[in-house]
């Protein structure tokens, strides 16, 4: 079996070979997919999370769940750990580059009012395996997430044969890729 690192240079590799406009076709099929869910259709607060360069885009999820009500959850880097602000409609670079909800937008730590996660991940298998950029912020995060139900998006080529999994990594519910 490969390395976690191993994984993560191939799925480097495949991105930045990705054509820009496939990226954009699969991140639009991605949203569409959630937006079709009964878990989205249901769900009144939402854990989402603006997207990198290379990863799909969620800006038409962060729209459709303000048009239709929802509370929009967007976490936020604080040292080695995510916390969740909710999302009102501005937003500030953060560590790593990463767009965030300002400091000024309400902290939110009631996870079990969560009642759908959309998390991102480097490579994801068919068992709910997801591979993560390597600092284990959204396992840290998810680990206080219990009961949530958790759906990892990724591009087509992202999905892998099988990832290598360790005990503290939290499993998708279901993996959704373009």
């Amino acid at each position: 079996m490969v390395t976690k690192a191993e994984l993560r240079s191939r799925v480097r590799d495949l991105k930045k070979a990705a054509a820009r406009e496939d990226m954009e076709a699969q991140s639009l099929a991605v949203c569409h997919r959630v937006m079709r869910l009964p878990r989205w259709r249901e769900a009144r607060t939402v854990l989402l999370y603006h997207a990198l360069p290379d990863e799909v885009d969620t800006q038409h999820l962060l729209e459709a769940a303000l048009q239709e009500g929802k509370t929009v959850l967007l976490p936020v880097v604080v040292g080695d750990e995510l916390e969740l602000r909710c999302y009102e409609g501005t937003l500030c670079e953060g560590a790593f580059h990463i767009l965030e909800p300002t400091s000024s937008s309400p902290l939110f730590d009631r996870y079990a009012d969560i009642d759908l996660a959309l998390i991102p991940g480097m490579g994801f298998d068919d068992r709910g395996h997801r591979l993560g950029r390597g600092k284990g912020y959204y396992d840290k995060l998810l680990s206080h997430c219990q009961g949530v139900y958790k759906v990892g998006i990724c591009f087509g080529f992202q999905r892998c044969g099988e990832v290598p999994c360790e005990p503290h990594d939290i499993l998708m519910d279901e993996v959704i890729s373009g």
